[in-house]
């Protein structure tokens, strides 16, 4: 709304503008309400002449208009002659027009009728006032006396209320008119211009309108300015100042302009005397320089008038200006304050752990670094604000308000600031309390765990492993904390129920701490004092001695100590075993039970990343995936991001459903059976496949994301979810989980050794891992390129790597080696089921996921056609593969001695089985059959490996050697087993 103060009355306009006024005078100065005429309407019958105004008097001063010899008179149209005299009886004031007019009528050279006609016509068409006629008759003689005789019996006929008198000559008429008040052409020394008098009469009228119109422009334009609500914003004000001062600059354009045109008609009408100073102006030019002077003053009385209202009218826009920009700067500062205190509020949360609260520590000293910058800006708002007041601005009821709210909300958030400062260092100062008590805790289960219980059946270990826990619990004070209700009382203000919970849960695990070091003092304490006790002598009967009297004293003792002892002494030998069994049982069952508390808090770890990694998805799901759909959100979608939500997100909808419907809730059921948990991995073994599917869309995922990476969609949905991380983050969390899973069954397998559940945990982590090697596999899989058949056709991929490759060629029987390689190819292969692919590793391009190398197919071999040697001459890590009875040898050389045993091995695999299933298939057909059925399809090469290999078994039988193990087919190169022509050679289950 308009502040009251500044509505300006359109009263104020007309007092300072006097438009009306003006206008007013201009009327009478034209005429205007007895003529509408002006002398550019009626230009061109004015310049005809046949009457005109030269600026004489008469006696009473009676405005003279005079009508020269004309001789066309007779054929001017009633109405032109009706307007020039109605503009002539217009021109002069209106007390010379009230007096009347004196008509001067020259027809000295024409005839009676002329007169008579002239006579007629001015008498009905003159609209003023008439004082006296004068007419100048014929000269002729005859025309002279026919005008007298007609003249004065038919003077009726003119119907005139004044007294027309007929003049013989120019004499006469000096005894009417006084001939300064004559022009030349009537004897009188009168000058007239009728040229320079229509300029005049032009000139001053087109001056007169102007000065009226600019008067009506400025009143019409100060109404407006008064009128004019101020707008609410600064756009609009700015946007009105400059409309206003523009229309204000063409305004005063018009005033100088009209002005101009004022001044140099005045000195037009003064240019008479400038030239000749001992000239007289008549009346009609002394009122039309007065004309002209009354103007030029009224002009200037409206522009000093205008500038005076402008300025008043401009102060006010200005500001109002003022007032608007600080309202909007107010407005902008208040939305950083108003998130600032929001953002400040949320820090409410006492963090789960130290590395948390340190985090929300950094965070909110980044957040305090960046509210200080607002609070300054704030303050200098506020103080601009005092200087606006103090310059006596109209809008002081609106700004102090708002700057005593600055100042407020300032002082409200520095203070909030210092209280969550010091409330989140308390919570820091117990997370480090409460961390410390559960990291003892933690290093005691350990220390139990790692304490032998053979060792601890001797004196020294049981010795040993007391004093190791006595020096444990002596550094106990400075990491155990006190009572809850210490711990209550000292913290209460940062004490919610949540961390309640906490504080009360590490005083348990440290009680139950104690209470298990309790015990394990007790029973070593026991096995230490136990063996550390003196046996007592068993002394003898006094008869035994006279029993044998030809033994020694010395045999009988040992003979009586040995075939009789004393009954007490084996009672208390008795009494020790079983006291040392005890005790052996009773640290195995502690044992145990510390392997139970950290099996539970692997399961505890499991259950609690599991239920967050849930969150998580729902939360990207939700958050940014539904949002894609959302129309409201539809424009700030990039041109690049339109509909590839499936290729942003992958299967994480899917695996969002399995986890949340299925997984989570089935390990939950194993809460208190953490070493069973195996079995539900086992289980569902096959839906944790459907990571591949993601991982495979990852490199496409990974490759938008980075297009689109900065565009206002991610930054406004993670503003909404008020994440502190990006959505790339959370896209790589599915990657994280499954990676997650091999640690955790690695931490409960190694907890769980000779648990029930410890195969099925053990197989469930071989499983695991072979997820993430085909992954891995897969995803170098999808990079090959230049392959034109179906990969999948290939049959399973086995493994893959990288490895130097020669080649050696034997041509025809001259075994001849092609052009050798003394430098080896570097390729990288992949083992299918089927084939073996030979591929180049090429540059690896981009970033993350981008970065993933791609491989140009060059060769393969059917696994059906090769075979191969496990040990190459001259290096371990070698081995060859072979085809076509050696005819292609391929050279291959791993980068370690492990890697290569694992591809021979799985080589190995594949040809054993092929061989099997060769075997099976020639059992259940004749050897007939085998070999019609190969003559139709594939022949025994002679030089196959395979039938070099049933010649070799068969020479052996018939020496009656010991035949070979089934691994035998591979063994190395220097086996002595075989004769040196096949020596490490294997078969291939083709029959080439």
């Amino acid at each position: 709304m308009e502040d009251p103060e500044h509505q300006m009355e359109v009263s104020d306009i007309t007092q300072l503008v006097p438009c009306k006024e003006v206008a007013v005078k201009i009327d009478e100065i034209m005429q205007q309400e007895t003529s509408p005429l002006c002398a550019v309407d009626i230009e061109e019958v004015i310049k005809k002449q046949f009457a005109y105004l030269s600026g004489g008097r008469g006696e009473d001063g009676c405005p003279i208009i005079t009508f020269p010899e004309y001789p066309s008179f007779g054929e001017i149209q009633e109405k032109e002659i009706h307007d020039v005299l109605t503009y002539l009886t217009s021109i002069p004031s209106l007390q010379a027009a009230g007096v009347g007019f004196i008509l001067i009528i020259d027809r000295r050279q024409d005839k009676w009728t002329s007169v008579k006609g002239t006579l007629l016509r001015i008498a009905g068409s003159f609209p003023g006032n008439l004082q006296l006629i004068l007419v100048l008759r014929p000269t002729g003689l005859f025309q002279r006396a026919l005008s007298d005789l007609i003249f004065r019996f038919n003077k009726d006929e003119f119907k005139m209320k004044v007294p027309i008198i007929m003049l013989s000559s120019v004499t006469e008429l000096h005894s009417y008119i006084d001939r300064t008040q004559l022009t030349q052409e009537l004897g009188g020394t009168l000058e007239y211009c009728h040229d320079e008098w229509l300029s005049h009469r032009t000139a001053i009228e087109g001056f007169a309108l102007m000065v009226k119109k600019t008067a009506q422009m400025l009143q019409s334009f100060g109404t407006e300015l008064a009128e004019t609500e101020l707008p609410n914003d600064v756009q609009a004000t700015t946007s009105l100042l400059e409309v206003h001062t523009e229309k204000k600059e063409k305004m005063k354009e018009d005033l100088r302009r009209a002005l101009n045109q004022g001044h140099g008609l005045f000195e037009s009408i003064n240019e008479p005397i400038r030239k000749d100073p001992g000239y007289t102006l008549n009346q009609d030019e002394l009122e039309n320089l007065a004309t002209v002077e009354r103007l030029l003053g009224q002009l200037n009385e409206t522009e000093t008038a205008f500038d005076e209202f402008w300025d008043k009218h401009q102060s006010k826009l200005e500001q109002c200006l003022q007032l608007r920009h600080f309202e909007q700067n107010f407005r902008e500062i208040k939305v950083p304050l108003d998130l600032a205190t929001e953002r400040l509020a949320a820090f409410t949360d006492p963090g789960n752990c130290t590395t948390q609260v340190e985090h929300i520590l950094r965070d909110l000293s980044s957040h305090e670094e960046k509210t200080c910058e607002v609070l300054d800006q704030a303050k200098d708002l506020a103080s601009e604000g005092d200087q606006l007041i103090q310059n006596n601005h109209y809008a002081v009821d609106s700004i102090l308000p708002k700057c005593n709210e600055l100042r407020r909300v300032t002082e409200d958030l520095a203070s909030e600031m210092q209280l969550r400062k010091a409330f989140l260092h308390r919570c820091l100062e117990l997370h480090q309390m409460l961390e410390k008590a559960a990291q003892w805790c933690d290093e005691g289960i350990y220390l139990l765990a790692s304490q032998p219980v053979d060792k601890c059946q001797s004196q020294d270990g049981a010795q040993s492993a007391l004093q190791e826990i006595e020096r444990f619990l002596e550094a106990a004070a400075d990491n155990k904390l006190h009572d809850l209700d210490t711990i209550t009382s000292d913290y209460e203000t940062i004490l919610n129920q949540e961390f309640s919970e906490h504080v009360r849960k590490v005083l348990q695990k440290q009680e139950g701490m104690q209470e298990m070091f309790e015990k394990r003092r007790v029973s070593l304490k026991k096995l230490a004092a136990k063996q550390t006790r003196p046996v007592q002598p068993v002394a003898p009967r006094p008869e035994a001695f006279s029993k044998s009297p030809h033994s020694s004293p010395g045999l009988r003792r040992g003979s009586e100590n040995t075939f009789s002892p004393n009954k007490d002494a084996l009672r208390r030998l008795n009494y020790r075993k079983g006291e040392c069994n005890e005790s052996r049982t009773e640290s195995m069952s502690e044992e145990e039970e510390n392997l139970s508390v950290l099996r539970r808090h692997v399961m505890n770890e499991l259950l609690e990343t599991e239920r967050a990694y849930v969150e998580e998805l729902l939360c990207v799901l939700e958050g940014y995936a539904a949002e894609m759909d959302n129309p409201v959100m539809m424009h700030l979608i990039p041109a690049a991001l339109q509909n590839k939500k499936e290729i942003l997100f992958g299967n994480m909808t899917e695996i969002y459903q399995f986890h949340n419907r299925i997984f989570l809730r089935e390990l939950e059921n194993y809460i208190h059976y953490p070493e069973l948990v195996g079995r539900c991995f086992l289980e569902r073994m096959k839906d944790l496949q459907i990571y591949e599917k993601y991982c495979h869309n990852k490199p496409r995922s990974e490759s938008l994301w980075r297009q689109c990476s900065d565009c206002v969609f991610f930054q406004e949905c993670q503003k909404k979810l008020e994440h502190k991380l990006g959505l790339d983050s959370y896209l790589l969390k599915p990657v994280q989980r499954i990676t997650k899973y091999q640690l955790l069954l690695k931490e409960l397998l190694k907890y769980s050794k000779n648990c029930d559940g410890s195969e099925d945990l053990q197989e469930a982590l071989t499983a695991i891992l072979g997820i993430l090697k085909a992954v891995n596999d897969s995803m170098h899989l999808i990079a090959i390129t230049g392959y034109d058949g179906n990969l999948n056709d290939l049959g399973k991929l086995l493994m893959q790597g990288s490895f130097n490759v020669w080649t050696v060629h034997k041509k025809g029987h001259s075994k001849v080696k092609d052009l050798a390689r003394f430098k080896p190819m570097q390729r990288h292969l992949f083992l299918h089921q089927k084939a073996l692919l030979f591929c180049k590793k090429r540059e690896e391009n981009g970033e993350g996921y981008e970065k993933a190398p791609s491989y140009s197919f060059k060769h393969y071999l059917n696994m059906s056609a090769v075979g191969i040697t496990e040990n190459a001459k001259g290096d371990y890590k070698k081995f060859e593969i072979w085809c076509n009875a050696r005819e292609e040898v391929y050279i291959v050389q791993a980068p370690t001695p492990e890697i290569k045993t694992a591809w021979v091995n799985e080589i190995r695999k594949v040809l054993t089985g092929q061989l099997n299933a060769y075997r099976e298939a020639s059992q259940q057909k004749s050897s007939e059959q085998v070999f019609q059925s190969d003559g139709a399809s594939t022949p025994i090469s002679s030089s196959s490996p395979f039938k070099s290999y049933q010649k070799y078994n068969k020479k052996s039988d018939e020496k009656k050697s010991e035949p070979a193990s089934p691994d035998s087919c591979f063994g190395s190169a220097t086996s002595p087993k075989y004769p040196e022509k096949v020596r490490g050679e294997c078969y291939t289950s083709s029959m080439d």
